[in-house]
């Protein structure tokens, strides 16, 4: 009996013990999505005092990551889907959306369909952030907010003019349109609250939630920020290189991103009136900009029919496509959708910024495509055209796990007037956009002592004397030596003495480029054969 019972401990044991070691194994799987690259080698460095810091960071890191992967076993119970070829030679490419649509399920089905509305178009698209909500906005006038989770058309009306952009604001109660001549404000029951006459004949439209401005380019090539919760106009800049409709916005920095038909692209701030950032990214006019969600990859698309992809953080190119694309957009999960005519194409990340070809979608001809936007928290990818509008399935483009705090696709209205009297109070000034926003709260390093001008050596010189003279005491002296000739003779060294300094300078500054001509003049003349030596230039030392 009692080697049964020795026998049967380690049995019972094990598989515990086995469990517990596949446990670990997934967590240090899944953790290392959350470390921040590898662990420094800290064994060659001779400071203790960092040696010691650099240690408790690393596993200050260590921890985290691990806390992130129990995490995500609770938090992020699904998981994102991708299109996998079964061996090398097949491409996923090749896949239509006839062989996907039967693989699915029902409620996916539904979301592929097809909106003809030919008389109105082309029409632009874009969607809440909660991808609960779709805008469409028609060329000649037709608007309709539609509820994309319940297939209910909300509103519809006619504005009876020309419609060239639609964007959302905080939430699905306002959107703001740009019309022919202004930008104007409704609320989702089509009643008109604003005309903001501020921009006239705005071109295009970009909402920066975390500041509450909304940013538009106008045919006078002007950048305009407004203030939405105020009414304020936060800033008007001319950009000096004509007009353009070519906009997108940053979410990691909220920069402003326009491209010129120069084929430049610049990026700019409301508290400064010059670009932060000008690069030439093509040789021709720029025809669409896309932000990666990280906000380290930019994608431009230009008239060259060359669609590049641009490290912000080395300002390199680190990827071009071949062909022209009228628009652009980047999922939440990196997928690239472009388009021009009726054909799409949508591009993935393989690793290491390597992106290849990952979908193809063909509209029926002659429909052109105007826009293309990926549907928050869902892998669908909405097609403004011509003829309507068009929804296809993207397996793998949206987060597959969406944030209740942070975007809520089922909130309720008490949910929605909380959290915008919450983005209210966390509302950031306009002056906190900046390239580096890690900078924020950071001491900014001692600048080098620039060289004064002419005229600050001048004004210094004045005061300097001036106090001079009032403060000299010039102290009574001997039978002889203190008349009035000789006590305005030691003012007058006292003041020369106070100007010294300062004369000395301006010497330095006037001395400088003469003392270069005059040894340039020197050569010269020793290069010169002696007959001629005569003739060149001489300056006294």
């Amino acid at each position: 009996m009692g080697e049964k019972e020795e026998s049967n401990e380690p049995q019972s044991l094990n598989p515990a013990s086995n469990q517990e070691e596949g446990i670990l194994d997934k967590l240090e799987k899944k953790a290392k999505k959350y470390l921040r690259g590898n662990k420094t080698n800290l064994k060659n460095l001779r400071d203790k005092k960092l040696k010691g810091q650099l240690e408790v960071r690393e596993k200050i890191y260590g921890n985290t990551a691990k806390v992130a992967a129990r995490a995500e076993e609770w938090l992020k119970p699904s998981e994102e889907g991708l299109l996998e070829p079964e061996n090398p030679l097949e491409r996923t490419y090749r896949i239509q959306q006839s062989s996907i649509l039967p693989e699915v399920d029902v409620l996916s089905v539904s979301k592929a369909f097809d909106m003809k509305l030919p008389d109105l178009g082309p029409y632009t698209i874009r969607y809440l952030s909660n991808g609960r909500y779709m805008l469409l906005g028609g060329q000649k006038g037709h608007l309709a907010m539609i509820d994309v989770l319940k297939m209910d058309c909300i509103k519809e009306f006619q504005v009876k003019e020309r419609v060239r952009d639609v964007v959302f604001l905080q939430n699905d109660q306002l959107f703001a349109v740009a019309q022919k001549k202004f930008t104007y404000v409704y609320n989702r029951h089509g009643t008109e609250i604003h005309c903001l006459k501020d921009n006239q004949h705005p071109l295009k439209l970009e909402y920066l939630e975390k500041h509450f401005l909304l940013v538009g380019t106008n045919n006078f090539s002007q950048l305009h920020y407004q203030d939405i919760s105020t009414g304020q106009v936060v800033a008007n800049y001319r950009t000096g290189l004509g007009p353009t409709s070519v906009m997108s916005s940053n979410p990691y920095n909220s920069i402003i991103s326009l491209g010129h038909s120069g084929g430049k692209l610049t990026m700019w701030k409301p508290t400064s009136g010059k670009p932060l950032i000008t690069m030439l990214c093509h040789h021709g006019p720029i025809t669409a900009v896309a932000y990666h969600p990280s906000g380290n990859l930019v994608a431009t698309a230009g008239m060259d029919k060359k669609v590049k992809i641009w490290d912000l953080r080395k300002f390199e190119s680190i990827h071009s496509i071949p062909g022209h694309a009228q628009t652009l957009d980047f999922s939440q999960k990196g997928l690239l959708a472009l388009a021009n005519g009726s054909r799409i194409q949508v591009w993935r990340d393989k690793g290491d910024q390597d992106f290849g070809l990952y979908m193809t979608h063909s509209i029926p001809k002659g429909y052109q495509v105007g826009t293309v936007k990926f549907r928050p928290y869902e892998d669908v990818l909405g097609l403004g055209h011509s003829m309507g509008f068009s929804s296809i399935l993207i397996p793998g483009s949206g987060e597959p796990n969406f944030d209740s705090w942070v975007a809520n696709p089922y909130e309720t209205s008490k949910q929605r007037s909380k959290k915008e009297v919450r983005a209210l109070l966390d509302k950031l000034p306009p002056e906190s956009i900046m390239l580096d926003p890690g900078s924020i709260g950071m001491v900014r390093e001692r600048q080098r002592k620039e060289k004064l001008t002419k005229r600050e050596i001048e004004q210094q010189m004045v005061e300097a004397v001036v106090e001079v003279k009032s403060n000299v005491e010039i102290k009574n002296k001997t039978k002889g030596r203190n008349k009035p000739s000789k006590r305005a003779k030691r003012k007058q060294e006292e003041v020369f003495n106070a100007k010294k300094p300062f004369l000395e300078k301006q010497r330095e500054t006037k001395e400088g480029p003469p003392q270069k001509k005059r040894r340039v003049l020197l050569e010269v003349a020793e290069d010169l054969p002696k007959s001629l030596q005569r003739f060149a230039k001489k300056k006294p030392m």
